[in-house]
């Protein structure tokens, strides 16, 4: 009896919690049809054939996910070309989870964003000279759409990129690039930054490519030397994996060629002085070794 009170009571307690949040606006549920009814709805591929076993299948996937009840709303099969059949789903149902937004984890812009007039003014009071850019995809990668986006006088979003930019020489390397030649390019050109864009994610190819990257620079530059600031994007990329990939920033889905700019105003111009940089550098380092040593242990 007493344990049943303890419980009873112990929910009572999460249960005002939850309230109180509720009331604090910090707790949110998925929107599906009305507000707080916690539906949602995802989309995977079985490898089966489509039938009626398939969508008993998906159901059954969508309940150990925790959406119950479940419907299939769309199913269509998809070949493989080599006889291999598949089916693709949408799923639609009622999840139980709440969302805390007081416990979200969220790394804010740090540095302001400038027009181009504001990044010219700032590379040529602050450099007296051009800052040089080289930017590639590595190793396989043959989707340029990241990497010209950024770069390409084109742009992206309604903003031109870094080619039209007067105080910034663009070397843009196309798809690709093997390591080793966007190195000894980065070296011929004496670059300030490198800017490398990874599309292709399958078996975790964008950061392997990446801390192949991070090493060669490594080896490439004489460790009390300056490295070129290296920045890595693409859709798979997360702002707080840049320690671990041992990268100066790491930028996702959606970056424009503004946001790009104005960080190598803020990196290399008028934040951090380069010793600075260089010591930063040399700390991500030491934690990617770490890192990649256990995963080689585990």
């Amino acid at each position: 009896m007493t344990e049943r009170s303890e419980v009873t009571n112990g929910r009572g307690t999460e249960r005002a919690e939850v309230m109180n949040h509720h009331s604090a606006g910090t707790i949110v549920r998925p929107y599906g049809d009305t507000t707080g009814d916690g539906m949602v709805q995802v989309s995977f591929t079985l490898p089966i054939p489509h039938d009626r076993r398939a969508e008993g299948a998906a159901l059954q996937l969508a309940a150990k996910m925790g959406l119950e009840p479940a419907m299939v709303v769309h199913a269509k099969a998809i070949g493989a070309g080599d006889g291999t059949s598949f089916t693709f789903f949408i799923v639609y149902g009622r999840v139980g989870h709440l969302v805390d937004l007081s416990q979200v984890e969220v790394i804010e812009r740090e540095y302001p964003l400038l027009t181009p007039k504001e990044v010219n003014l700032a590379i040529r009071r602050g450099l007296r000279r051009r800052l040089v850019v080289v930017g590639a995809c590595i190793g396989t990668d043959a989707h340029t759409v990241g990497i010209d986006a950024i770069l390409s006088i084109k742009g992206f979003a309604g903003e031109k990129g870094l080619e039209y930019y007067r105080e910034l020489k663009v070397i843009n390397l196309g798809a690709q690039v093997a390591v080793p030649d966007l190195v000894a390019r980065a070296r011929a050109e004496h670059a300030d930054a490198i800017l490398v864009s990874q599309v292709v994610t399958q078996r975790d190819a964008h950061i392997r490519g990446t801390q192949e990257l991070a090493a060669a620079l490594r080896e490439a530059y004489d460790a009390k030397g300056e490295f070129p600031l290296l920045v890595v994007g693409g859709p798979r990329f997360h702002e707080s994996m840049a320690a671990g990939l041992g990268v100066d920033r790491v930028f996702g889905r959606g970056t424009t060629p503004g946001e790009v700019a104005s960080y190598l105003v803020h990196a290399l111009v008028t934040a951090t002085a380069p010793q600075d940089r260089t010591q930063d550098r040399t700390q991500q380092h030491r934690t990617q070794d770490r890192t990649q040593q256990r995963e080689r242990t585990a």
